[in-house]
């Protein structure tokens, strides 16, 4: 059984390198589906590349593309035995839910469709900034844990974006932009009682979706808070605002693709996202009643104070009584 099997592997090998066009075209294939998961394995875990034309990008991919050609040249006379374990490897981490051509072709898209969009970072140093004003009422005005605000957000995700091609990879991104969309598309602005600081909890703007910036602020952050996402909001003096939690340049990178090619591709196309970076890198995307799309420009004005939702519950408690 094995030399049967051995002598028929070896036909198929013989057959297939045969000609040297057929070969080179095999060779090719095989390498450039090689190349894509450790193309994304290595910008994922090893090194990040960030170019305002990604020739880094291409020129790692080439090398990596070359290298697996030599590989499989010089090996040649096995070359069934190279396709039959591809195949076997993808075929099994596709069931597993690990790896699908179709997560590849998801992942290449974000890499470089990405690209179309333009960026603009602010730093924000927190030793340089003032004490959230309202800290205490503002705080419990975010009341995520309403069932009435969680039933919203899902609402809110359930009648967006649902189609969208890769919704299963990105789902939980796409689900806060579509309580973004969701949000400001029915938000009408209305001033506080002349006099007075009016802070509406998240449950109470959604009875006419109505308030000034503070009301939407707290709004968004209570929905988008209610199904997994991190907030914080942005004080300017005359203007509050919310941003949500990227994290990381891949994160971004993931964001600027869903906004500029998927989600909201017609209001932001030669549009620039920004964003905000803290004292720990991390990257937090704007989320303004102002802007038509995440990442939409900001109104111009100095940040004075940053109130952030992910608070351990022993600091909360002791703003209360602020």
């Amino acid at each position: 059984m094995t030399f049967f099997l051995k002598s028929f592997f070896d036909k198929i090998s013989a057959w297939l390198i045969a000609n040297r066009l057929r070969e080179n075209v095999i060779f090719f294939v095989l390498s450039f589906l090689i190349s894509i998961p450790v193309f994304i394995y290595f910008r994922k875990n090893i090194y990040y590349f960030d170019a305002e034309i990604p020739y880094d990008k291409i020129s790692v991919f080439i090398l990596l593309l070359t290298v697996f050609m030599l590989i499989l040249k010089w090996l040649r006379k096995k070359i069934i035995y190279s396709i039959l374990i591809y195949f076997l490897i993808f075929t099994i981490a596709s069931v597993q839910g690990n790896y699908s051509l179709f997560q590849v072709i998801t992942a290449y898209k974000i890499i470089f469709l990405s690209d179309e969009m333009q960026k603009e970072e602010t730093f924000l140093e927190s030793k340089t900034l003032k004490p959230f004003p309202n800290k205490s009422r503002v705080y419990k005005s975010v009341d995520f844990s309403s069932s009435k605000v969680r039933n919203f957000a899902l609402f809110a995700v359930n009648s967006h974006f649902k189609n969208t091609p890769n919704y299963p990879i990105n789902r939980k991104l796409i689900q806060y932009f579509a309580v973004f969309k969701e949000v400001n598309s029915r938000w009408n602005y209305v001033n506080d009682p002349k006099g007075q600081e009016y802070f509406a909890s998240g449950s109470e703007s959604l009875l006419y979706f109505s308030g000034d910036c503070d009301d939407h602020a707290i709004l968004m952050c209570a929905a988008i808070k209610s199904i997994g996402g991190s907030m914080r909001l942005i004080h300017t003096g005359r203007h509050m605002y919310p941003e949500l939690l990227l994290g990381t340049e891949k994160e971004l990178e993931t964001a600027m693709y869903l906004i500029s090619n998927e989600l909201f591709k017609d209001i932001s196309k030669g549009r620039t996202i920004y964003f905000h970076r803290d004292e720990k890198g991390k990257i937090w995307l704007n989320l303004d009643y102002t802007a038509h799309y995440p990442g939409g420009p900001f109104l111009g004005e100095e940040v004075l104070s940053v109130l952030d939702l992910q608070q351990p519950n022993s600091t909360i408690q002791s703003a209360f009584f602020q």
